[in-house]
């Protein structure tokens, strides 16, 4: 039976891990005990299933959190200048890096 990876991102892990049962893969060894982030890519993998480039999974969760504090800082500053352009340009660019972030934790 053939999937695909939207089929599988929106399975849960207890439908990802009868997947992995049945098959016979060395990268699939401990799937029993895996989260469904470590699961995934490698279950797509062994089935052989292309990951779209923008369900990839942000490495440095921490950088786009110190990003998000130093804008933050420079938000206050807007305000208190009552710069309100730079402070609507400061707004969208916290937006955008949270939204990255919450993609990063599906």
């Amino acid at each position: 039976m053939a999937h695909t990876f939207e089929e599988l991102h929106k399975m849960t892990v207890a439908q990802l891990r009868t997947i992995a049962d049945g098959i016979e893969d060395e990268i699939l060894k401990g799937h029993t005990v895996m989260h469904k982030e470590q699961l995934l890519p490698l279950l797509c993998k062994a089935l052989g299933v292309e990951v779209p480039h923008h369900h990839t999974v942000a490495r440095n969760k921490g950088e786009l959190k110190a990003k998000i504090h130093a804008l933050k800082k420079d938000r206050a500053a807007a305000i208190e200048k009552k710069d309100y352009k730079k402070l609507e340009e400061i707004r969208d660019e916290v937006h955008k890096l949270k939204r990255k972030l919450r993609k990063a934790m599906v």
